[in-house]
């Protein structure tokens, strides 16, 4: 499906997309608004599949083309289908692959004037760019898509709230802390992918140098088990279905301490709590 970018009116701008075989066969009545699936997270790469059946992105793409193109077919996804990758930041473990998959399948990359600058080298040619600003609400086809700054080490990393109707999920990881402008954009999600990098104790004791003991922990480095479980405190609502922990280090972290103690704020719902792999592709979840 190629995109024709079209302004509306309300300034928003509105990708559409030509009828093809996937949108045809996904907007017969699906019986759901998104589809969510974790491909990587972790220093080594990390990439996010969403997709309303009219529309279907990467967040990000930081393992190798063929990878991403393999863990996408393990959950029969089609890589052939999908509408565009959008960057957060320009950090290598979430752009590796991105140029090579927007020249592989004709793919628009939404990204920001500042990261395709940090990028450029590493992005190389792209088929076709979309410039996004922090704060500006864009689209493709059915999915309003909203980048919203965050603090962390690069020129203009940003997370993202994505609504499909009365669905809206919401994005948020590599973040040194969690700004009330973060907090926010980050309310009344269906659900919610949430950094939970290192167990602070496991840091300070751990093997890294102090400069980057330092940086880590920094208001521009990466969220720990105890700030993400504050977040997540203020977020949680009744309509919260699933919380999924990522980008979690595999030198100061486990998945158990942070299920541990992230999972203690969820008092006040029902939600699932998800905690995302480095090498294996996450469960395909369906939001209504």
């Amino acid at each position: 499906m190629k995109p024709a970018e079209t302004a509306g009116d309300s300034g928003i701008r509105v990708v559409k997309m030509k009828k093809g075989p996937f949108l045809n066969r996904l907007q017969v009545n699906p019986g759901y608004n998104l589809r969510v699936c974790i491909l990587a997270s972790g220093s080594k790469g990390n990439a996010v599949f969403v997709s309303s059946g009219a529309a279907s992105i990467l967040i990000d793409a930081g393992l190798s083309g063929i990878e991403i193109e393999r863990r996408l077919q393990s959950r029969g996804l089609d890589p052939k289908d999908l509408d565009g990758i959008l960057v957060s930041h320009e950090h290598s473990d979430h752009i590796q692959g991105v140029g090579i998959l927007s020249r592989r399948y004709k793919l628009p990359v939404y990204i920001s004037n500042k990261t395709q600058r940090a990028a450029a080298s590493q992005l190389g040619r792209l088929h076709d760019l979309k410039t996004i600003e922090c704060g500006s609400t864009f689209a493709i086809n059915d999915l309003a898509i909203h980048p919203f700054s965050i603090s962390h080490d690069a020129a203009d990393p940003c997370g993202f709230t994505i609504h499909q109707n009365s669905t809206k999920i919401g994005i948020a990881t590599d973040l040194g802390i969690a700004t009330a402008m973060v907090r926010d954009h980050l309310k009344e999600c269906a659900l919610l992918i949430l950094e939970a990098n290192h167990d602070e104790e496991m840091l300070i004791n751990g093997p890294y140098p102090w400069p980057i003991k330092q940086r880590i922990k920094s208001r521009t480095g990466h969220l720990s088990n105890a700030a993400s479980k504050i977040l997540l405190e203020e977020l949680q609502h009744n309509c919260l279905k699933h919380v999924m922990l990522a980008h979690l280090s595999e030198t100061n972290n486990t998945p158990q301490k942070a299920a541990r103690e992230v999972g203690q704020a969820l008092t006040r719902c029902k939600a699932r709590l998800h905690i995302a792999s480095q090498n294996t592709c996450g469960v395909l979840l369906h939001l209504k």
